[in-house]
């Protein structure tokens, strides 16, 4: 399970409305105890997807590290990634599949005119062959 804070949520909620209709990208960070996660901090990323980004991103390397040093700064852990579909619902592709790590939240965001609709949480496996839906907390309006 994983819970996103109010002020984590603001950051994710402004970054998917502000590169809609691109996909957005960034990293959660917070901390961790047995069963949950709570992202205390969303990293809002540059999508540095060089084809067309309306449906693709990929984190700019250059905002990962700072993140992750960030993260190590204070005393948090990278628990995960966020990133947006644009007028689509949210859920797990297989291009997300293929290109997430294992054991890591991933939330979804879906975006549809300008306005986040809904949110979910996936899980890949260790063989990126199979992603599980996992619980997660966000304020809602």
């Amino acid at each position: 399970m994983i819970e996103i804070t109010p002020e984590a949520w603001a950051v994710m909620v402004q970054h998917a409305q502000a590169c809609y209709p691109n996909e957005c990208c960034g990293i959660l960070i917070g901390s961790e105890s047995p069963g949950r996660r709570q992202a205390s901090l969303a990293v809002a990323c540059r999508n540095a997807y060089s084809g067309s980004q309306s449906d693709r991103f990929e984190i700019d390397p250059k905002d990962q590290l700072a993140a992750e040093r960030q993260a190590r700064q204070l005393s948090l852990g990278v628990l995960g990634f966020f990133h947006s579909h644009p007028d689509e619902a949210a859920y797990f592709s297989q291009t997300d599949l293929k290109n997430h790590w294992p054991f890591y939240s991933n939330v979804v965001l879906s975006v549809r005119h300008h306005q986040v609709v809904d949110a979910k949480c996936f899980q890949v496996d260790v063989d990126q062959t199979a992603s599980t839906e996992e619980e997660l907390l966000w304020p809602k309006s």
